[in-house]
């Protein structure tokens, strides 16, 4: 698995200024972390809603090995959007490094830091549950659900 290190200057503030490693996290354990913080339309299977923050922060979360000796950053930290939270910046350059090392790509990163209010976030179904084909069978949503993902680029 892939490492990066990074050196925390001063400038985010004494509390945070030191030596941090991440690591690249497996694609189980990033799929469990979006799993866990976005619900899915129980029929269309399209994303209902997602809390992309606690998402970043969990992938953040796990893919810290080491940071200075008195432990700056929490799960509890990353998540609070209050002052006793992580400065936005570090917030940010933890993202980049976190999405570097786990192939985010760049559509992805625009999505997951993106305001979802201001996003319509169910989309249309192109293949319908409950749509027949020509012959008249019923296709279930099983074989939708493959015929979307074979079409689908791999990252």
């Amino acid at each position: 698995m892939r490492t990066e290190v990074l050196e925390v200057q001063k400038r985010f503030g004494e509390e945070y200024a030191g030596h941090y490693v991440f690591t690249e996290i497996s694609w189980a354990r990033r799929s469990r972390i979006i799993q866990k913080h976005t619900k899915y339309h129980p029929i269309s299977g399209q994303i209902a809603r997602a809390d992309y923050v606690a998402i970043q922060a969990e992938t953040i979360w796990a893919s810290i090995r080491e940071q200075p000796p008195h432990k700056p950053i929490t799960l509890e930290k990353l998540l609070t959007e209050s002052e006793e939270g992580i400065p936005v910046e570090l917030g940010e350059l933890f993202s980049q490094v976190v999405n570097r090392l786990n192939n985010v790509a760049l559509d992805e990163t625009r999505f997951l830091s993106e305001p979802s209010e201001d996003r319509n976030l169910i989309q249309q179904s192109q293949n319908s549950a409950s749509a027949r084909n020509s012959t008249g069978h019923q296709n279930s949503s099983k074989d939708n659900r493959q015929e979307q993902s074979s079409s689908s680029s791999s990252f």
